[in-house]
């Protein structure tokens, strides 16, 4: 139930039935609420200790399984591959495994489609959890970097400002030409991979057995083969719930209700979401008529 609750609660209790595509209408800031932190100054409600109680022991758990139970069998299989991914290696011949080069891509793209995702709708109601730290860690550590956030972050978000969406990183985020882009370049990437014959998903799967994938000098940024896959699969596992609370905090309900199921599809899912969203609602500050008429003259 605890995960429920946050999935409802995560676009900040919208009711269904607004218009589609609805202007951007002005806001006001809501003084009352829990008065818990900064929750309190947007009407929102206290984190769900439950779920993010739930969500930090699966994150220890799995931290623990990745440093010290997961396959070490090949360690200099794993630096030799890790130096020919990172081009640090000089041609000798050596025919990389095409669903692993694919899997090293892909995982590069994820950090910008989650960016996409909890920028602005996901950010925390409390101003001392920011976001964006936890997105730079994830282009080292993946999920492994965001569950963190998950854990802290206590919704709904604060309203986004119309002159937020001209200024970066969201006139950058918001852009459909970047999430054409990173559409793109995610099909090209699978397709690649699809294209693989058995005999490379096979020593894919022996690698994922067998090798921890881990950089001898930076052994904390988990570049594992078998961390990797287990680190995709948490991504695109995440992917429907941020896609759904993105979604809602747009007010986008009539349409597009398809594309949250759509996004159980690892990668494209949520990449096609990224390209059909409509902007968010911007937040205009509003002054009370009584506030004018009591003025000094």
């Amino acid at each position: 139930m605890g995960l429920l609750q946050k999935w409802r609660r995560a676009s900040g209790n919208q009711t269904a039935g607004d218009p589609v595509g609805e202007k951007a209408r002005p806001i006001e800031y809501e003084r009352g609420g829990s008065g818990d932190g900064d929750g309190g100054r947007y009407g929102g409600e206290g984190r769900d200790w439950t779920t993010s109680i739930l969500l930090f022991s699966f994150w220890a758990g799995l931290m623990f399984y990745v440093f010290n139970l997961a396959p070490n069998r090949t360690p200099s299989m794993d630096i030799y591959l890790l130096k020919k991914l990172l081009n640090l290696k000089s041609d000798d011949g050596f025919k990389m495994n095409e669903v692993l080069v694919s899997l090293w891509y892909i995982m590069g793209l994820w950090p910008l489609v989650y960016g996409m995702l909890l920028l602005p709708s996901g950010r925390s109601s409390n101003s001392n959890v920011p976001v964006w730290p936890f997105l730079v860690l994830s282009f080292f550590l993946g999920a492994y970097g965001l569950l963190p956030y998950f854990v802290l972050r206590k919704p709904p978000p604060p309203p986004v400002e119309e002159d937020e969406l001209k200024r970066w990183p969201l006139n950058f985020l918001e852009s459909k030409f970047t999430s054409g882009i990173t559409f793109a370049a995610g099909l090209g990437i699978l397709f690649y991979a699809g294209l693989a014959g058995e005999s490379a998903w096979k020593a894919f799967y022996q690698y994922f057995r067998e090798s921890r994938f881990s950089y001898p000098s930076f052994e904390t940024l988990l570049m594992q083969i078998h961390a990797m896959s287990i680190d995709f699969m948490l991504l695109s596992s995440f992917a429907p719930f941020w896609v759904y609370n993105d979604k809602t905090a747009r007010k986008w309900y009539d349409k597009g209700s398809w594309l949250v199921p759509f996004s159980v599809v690892p990668f494209l899912g949520p990449a096609l979401y990224l390209i059909l969203r409509p902007l968010p609602t911007t937040m205009t500050t509003t002054v009370p008529p009584n506030a004018a008429a009591s003025e000094p003259k």
